[in-house]
């Protein structure tokens, strides 16, 4: 899909909202430390525990869950953001269902933290066959919970009337970006910050074993979509622009 027509982002409040601890980083880290540098404030949301993230035998859930959420506030920090600025809501890894009670609780996010762009996956990419990937159902989960928070939950004061009772007050979000292997209408150019999204995904440490090859492929991805646009590394995502 060929690039749109966008004016460029620069937001002063940036939410990423995803499954587990990592998935931002992988899509979205360069574009976010971009943000941070631009002077946005990047908050994340991270919906379960990530405790099935392992394929050591004798790894513990519970241990686990503490060691990535750790990992997580640690990436923020390696991109620019601070590590206080993450939130877990700490659902089951492996079994994350589309619920009201779940929106509510991104919803409160949502105007607590009052973001003009929220970067999430795009819970309409199920698989790709070319590069032999399923995509996980939690991941799908939030990219749906995610979307159905923006618009309309987070927006109408009648959704969730004992949050504005409790004086969260409803907010719009101007635009939202997924990310989405297979189709692209909006790219940033990351090249200044590529690095910082290594980084970040080094601090990962008990998903990634070996940072210099994932380093290397996050490379390769990132050049393959800079030079659909002119630029030497790239992001891209579907870009909606909230009307």
């Amino acid at each position: 899909m060929r690039p749109t027509e966008f004016s460029e982002l620069k937001p002063a409040i940036v939410l990423g909202i995803a499954a587990h601890p990592d998935d931002l980083d992988y899509g979205a880290a360069g574009t976010m430390a971009k943000f941070a540098a631009q002077g946005a404030k990047i908050h994340y949301l991270i919906i379960t525990d990530g405790s099935q993230g392992s394929s050591d035998y004798k790894a513990s859930p519970n241990e686990l869950a503490k060691t990535r959420e750790a990992e997580q506030r640690a990436a923020l920090k390696a991109f620019g953001s601070s590590e206080k600025n993450v939130t877990f809501l700490g659902y089951p890894d492996g079994g994350l269902e589309i619920t009201m009670e779940i929106k509510k609780e991104v919803v409160k996010v949502i105007r607590t933290v009052r973001p003009d762009v929220v970067v999430t996956m795009d819970p309409s990419l199920l698989y790709s066959a070319e590069r032999g990937f399923i995509n996980h159902p939690d991941h799908r989960a939030a990219g749906q919970i995610a979307l159905d928070a923006v618009f309309p939950l987070a927006r109408d004061h009648l959704a969730f009337p004992q949050l504005f009772s409790q004086g969260y007050k409803p907010h719009k979000v101007k635009t939202v970006l997924l990310t989405n292997f297979e189709r692209h209408n909006y790219y940033v150019d990351v090249s200044e910050y590529i690095d910082k999204k290594i980084a970040a995904l080094a601090e990962h440490k008990s998903q990634i074993s070996n940072i210099e090859d994932v380093g290397k492929m996050i490379k390769t991805w990132a050049k393959a979509l800079g030079e659909e646009v002119g630029c030497k590394y790239a992001e891209a995502f579907m870009r909606i622009d909230v009307r």
